[in-house]
């Protein structure tokens, strides 16, 4: 059952200070005393992790497509169960999802399946009556979408918010709460792929009291709780949980600036099955922790920081060695570039890596893939049986410049885009080490999970 106080934030588009918002109004709760749980529409990674260190409390991804209906309700009534308040970040704009045909995978799908109150963000400047069209036309969309109040970002004057509000209220549609000035917020640094992560973002105490501040002057949080508090109970959760491993197994997790995307859920489920969840920095650390079972190489940066990892010898050849020993290596994107023969950046620059997955790795200006996934076992693998079916997220600005086949791997998956198309051949393997671009949702696949964990017993 869901009971906890929800409110969706959501954007008429991306770019419209979403995350600003969320970060801005969770900083607020919790200055009020209230335990909020934060959770991010969508495969990002980036802002959860943002959302997190303002919370203080692990944010979570609900994403329709990659999860489904049952699990996404599960996780949010488990994470909720302590919580005093649900803010929930959306994704792009409130009706951009899996396909331009339906609502799948967006936002409003999410904000229905929830049954929340949901604040629309819209960006403000040079617009005065036009507020009111645009939120008629997303107040009318879709039916199950309720939308209670408006938040006005880039706002020019008190006087334009004034506008803003007279308009809204002309047309009888639901109130602005808040009219955020232009430059309200202190800026949040970007990358390529996004957002830059909190650690080096560095939420200080004092740019989250700037965040605070912003809100409580420039919106009504009183009247944003009392629309959370409308969320009605619905029903939720009573998954069945897992089965236990019978012997814990301790997986080496990489964890540092370079290697920081990782689906919190998977990690709490890999917990929850059996594994002992031991992080390293292959920055910072000279060699691999003592009595590990497997490793696990999530997404990152690795090509912002490709000079000290190459200059880590001492991590470098510890990995090398786990590797001869044919414990389990799994390893996406981020990793997958980590296990390579090295990287080559936009300017150039060339550094040696792990050398396991033969192939360098080059930088490109523009994507190489964008989207989500869906991929189809050809054989076994450490994360299921041939022929299961899992889904995932590609988001990567680089290539591999040789194919691993060629080099005496085999490849593993069948891969579809979200819309089905012309499969291809991804997921390098050889032995127990398993190599790609993927970012799986594996928590919503419990199979995996378990088969993961099996692998990983198998050498004690």
């Amino acid at each position: 059952m869901i009971s906890c106080p929800r409110i969706v934030m959501a954007g008429t588009n991306s770019g419209t200070g979403k995350t600003s918002l969320s970060i801005a109004l969770v900083a607020a709760l919790k200055k009020r005393g209230l335990r909020v749980q934060a959770f991010k529409v969508g495969p990002d990674f980036l802002d959860p992790t943002l959302l997190s260190a303002v919370s203080g409390r692990e944010c979570f991804n609900l994403d329709a497509w990659m999860m489904g209906k049952d699990y996404a309700l599960d996780l949010f009534a488990r994470k909720t169960a302590d919580a005093d308040i649900a803010v929930v970040e959306g994704v792009m704009g409130m009706f951009d999802g899996a396909e331009p045909k339906s609502s799948h995978g967006s936002t409003a799908e999410m904000a229905q399946w929830l049954e929340s109150p949901v604040l629309l963000v819209v960006d403000a400047s040079g617009m005065s009556r036009s507020i009111a069209a645009t939120v008629k036309g997303f107040s009318g969309f879709e039916p199950g979408v309720n939308i209670h109040g408006v938040i006005a970002n880039r706002v020019g004057s008190e006087r334009h918010a004034k506008m803003l509000s007279e308009a809204l209220q002309s047309c009888s549609l639901p109130p602005l709460v808040g009219a955020i000035p232009k430059g309200a917020f202190p800026p949040l640094a970007s990358r390529h792929l996004g957002l830059v992560n909190a650690r080096a973002q560095n939420l200080s105490p004092e740019v989250l009291a700037q965040f605070a501040a912003a809100v409580e002057e420039n919106a009504d949080v009183d009247a944003i709780i009392q629309m959370a508090r409308k969320a009605p109970r619905i029903a939720g959760g009573g998954l069945p949980a897992g089965t236990p491993a019978k012997k814990r197994v301790a997986v080496g997790i990489a964890f540092d600036d370079a290697f920081s995307f990782y689906y919190r859920d998977t990690l709490s489920a890999l917990e929850a099955a059996g594994c002992d969840l031991v992080r390293f920095s292959p920055i910072a650390d000279g060699k691999l922790p003592e009595g590990l079972s497997a490793l696990y190489f999530g997404g990152g940066y690795p090509e912002e920081h490709a000079r000290e990892l190459c200059e880590n010898r001492g991590m470098l050849e510890d990995v090398r060695r786990f590797a001869s020993t044919d414990r389990p290596i799994y390893a996406e994107c981020g990793g997958l570039m980590y296990l390579s023969d090295g990287v080559e950046l936009r300017d150039g620059g060339k550094f040696p890596l792990a050398g396991i997955l033969p192939s360098w790795v080059k930088m490109n200006e523009k994507f190489r893939a964008l989207g989500y996934a869906e991929v189809v076992l050809k054989k076994d693998t450490l994360v299921g049986g041939a022929g299961a079916r899992l889904r995932g997220h590609r988001f990567h600005y680089s290539g591999l410049a040789r194919d691993p086949v060629r080099g005496g791997w085999d490849t593993a998956y069948s891969l579809t885009g979200r819309n089905g198309g012309p499969a291809s051949d991804e997921g390098y393997q050889r032995g127990n080490v398993l190599a790609s671009y993927v970012h799986l949702h594996m928590a919503s696949r419990p199979d995996s999970i378990n088969n993961f964990i099996a692998c990983c017993a198998r050498g004690l």
